[in-house]
């Protein structure tokens, strides 16, 4: 079993390649399938991560929507016909950024 700090890493990393990915806007993000492809992998594998991390992890930051984070995963990998495009704009611009500090904050309180 991993710890916590390789899903941290994992997810910290995933974030920035989605910034990265989804720097041209909305509008290139909703037309252009090579960008949606490369954010919806990155954001299942993301999911994947967080969905290890450890639950005294989880319990100390009930602000963020673990069980949420989870069902995005299951449907970006199973129910792919399902996703709104607009849906996961939102979870980039609102939910990546909360999940990023929270990232921060745990790696920066572990041990080295």
């Amino acid at each position: 079993m991993r710890d916590d700090r390789a899903y941290l890493e994992y997810v910290r990393s995933s974030i920035g390649l989605v910034e990265q990915y989804a720097q041209d806007g909305e509008q290139v993000f909703l037309t252009d399938l090579k960008t949606q492809d490369a954010v919806l992998r990155r954001l299942e594998t993301l999911a994947d991560a967080a969905a290890h991390l450890s639950e005294g992890l989880k319990s100390r930051h009930p602000e963020i929507p673990w069980r949420q984070i989870s069902a995005f995963r299951n449907v970006l990998a199973h129910a792919y016909s399902e996703i709104r495009l607009d849906v996961v704009w939102q979870a980039i611009e609102r939910d990546l950024p909360a999940l990023q500090v929270v990232v921060e904050e745990e790696l920066a309180n572990l041990p080295p």
